[in-house]
């Protein structure tokens, strides 16, 4: 099963990736990884598994056990960005709406083979740096 895996620098920077990773089955949101699993090439890194989502687009959310899809009632926040439909004229720019709450679909915490993409940020870096490791991969593109 390959994965689009996206690689995060503390600068900003992301690095994509698709390939199969048999070790990251059975890995949960916030649980680090050696970079060697991934890629030969990403030895000495280690990597934190920030966020996924399935086939389906489902996010994989931290608060919920397991690998099945679930409804989960959510407030205004992480998974749940929407408005009311009517607070007043003019509602306060930074605060969160009142009472509105909304059952979302997501997925349990651990990847399975459902999910497609998987977002991981560098906790420590190795000899060589990304953007080293991923240049031939731009030029042969450009070239293409």
């Amino acid at each position: 099963m390959a994965f689009k895996i996206n690689l995060n620098e503390k600068s900003g920077k992301t690095y994509k990736l698709e390939v199969s990773a048999p070790g990251l089955i059975d890995r949960e949101l916030g649980d680090k990884i050696d970079g060697k699993e991934i890629k030969n090439e990403l030895e000495g890194y280690e990597f934190e598994i920030t966020g996924a989502s399935d086939k389906a687009g489902f996010p994989l959310f931290k608060e919920v056990q397991g690998q099945g899809l679930k409804k989960v009632l959510l407030g205004y926040g992480k998974g749940m960005h929407k408005k009311p439909k009517r607070e007043g004229k003019k509602p306060a720019k930074d605060t969160k709406p009142k009472g509105l709450r909304l059952r979302k679909t997501v997925r349990g915490k651990v990847i399975s083979e459902a999910v497609v993409q998987i977002n991981l940020k560098i906790v420590k870096e190795g000899k060589k740096p990304l953007s080293e490791i991923f240049a031939p991969e731009k030029s042969a593109e450009q070239t293409a």
